[in-house]
């Protein structure tokens, strides 16, 4: 059976900047005013802790904020998180199963906050910036928390564009997410947030 279970801690950290001169923090809170709505296509490979093959999937996303979010993996596996303002809804088709929780304890301190939380960043997370690499400015966002589920998530901007995102979850596994096609504040359809479980899926959860 295949291994690949979206979870929330993969809907992260959709963030970028007008002020290419500017420091990666400020850029990062300058993207947050100005940002209303986002949505891009993102490659993705799950690095376990001893090395072996990456489990790679990819698809979209789509936010509204605060607090809606859609993340959603086309290939290899169908697999979907949608978030209407209230709940998270976890969608796992081959195991028919459907995971519900309350979107304030589901986001909270974790990546999906970055993505589709509030302004106040930092009261959730501590924010460092971690320099240039790979032609990137990176920032490094630690949770407060200490139920997050991971312990940091670098944030990868050039100039004005969200390129890259790597979460570091509690099992030593690593998630390198790379953005592209993204656009900031399309008009997105009300639908994209809205999700119904399908005839004959088990729902687990509120």
């Amino acid at each position: 059976m295949k291994k690949l279970f979206l979870t929330l801690s993969t809907a992260a950290a959709l963030l970028a900047s007008p002020f290419a001169l500017a420091g990666s923090i400020d850029q990062l809170r300058s993207f947050l005013d100005n940002t209303r709505t986002y949505r891009a296509d993102f490659d993705q490979a799950v690095v376990a802790r001893n090395g072996r093959k990456p489990q790679q999937s990819s698809g979209t996303v789509a936010i509204a904020r605060p607090g809606k979010l859609r993340w959603e993996i086309l290939k290899p596996y169908p697999q979907l998180v949608v978030g209407d303002g209230e709940k998270i809804w976890i969608h796992d088709p081959e195991l028919q199963q459907v995971t519900v929780r309350k979107a304030g304890q589901a986001i909270g301190g974790s990546p999906a906050a970055l993505l589709a939380g509030s302004n106040e960043l930092e009261k959730n997370f501590t924010l460092r910036e971690t320099g240039d690499a790979e032609g990137l400015s990176w920032v490094e966002a630690t949770p407060k928390r200490g139920d997050s589920g991971f312990e940091k998530v670098r944030i990868g901007l050039l100039g004005n564009e969200l390129k890259a995102m790597e979460l570091f979850d509690n099992f030593g596994q690593t998630t390198h997410i790379r953005f592209s096609r993204g656009e900031r504040n399309p008009a997105l359809a009300a639908g994209l947030f809205r999700f119904t479980p399908p005839a004959g899926t088990d729902v687990i959860g509120e």
